[in-house]
């Protein structure tokens, strides 16, 4: 079996992640969940918060990115409801009282 040294086997950091995850409500900073488990996994503190950090932010940018899509798409439909409105507006009389 071929291996690149430095890769992982990605169930390995899955499983490494999901504890920590699991794990943080016990410990006061996510460094110390961090430091707890990397002994288990055989691998440095460093390198098991380097993959937790990878998979929170993708989890992030994918939950932000959504959101923005649908708060996009709500300024849209607002923008032609208001757009409709100015049109409706403008083609009625103007009637002053005076």
């Amino acid at each position: 079996m071929n291996r690149k040294p430095g890769k992982f086997f990605p169930e390995l950091r899955e499983r490494a992640v999901r504890l920590v995850r699991e794990q943080r409500s016990e410990h006061l900073s996510m460094w110390t969940a961090v430091e707890s488990i990397s002994p288990m996994i055989c691998r440095t503190p460093q390198i098991l918060l380097d993959w937790v950090n990878a998979t929170t932010s993708t989890v992030e940018n994918t939950m932000v990115c959504t959101a923005g899509r649908e708060r996009i798409k709500a300024r849209e439909r607002e923008v032609k409801e208001l757009r409709r409105t100015n049109e409706i507006q403008a083609g009625e009389p103007v009637f002053c009282l005076g």
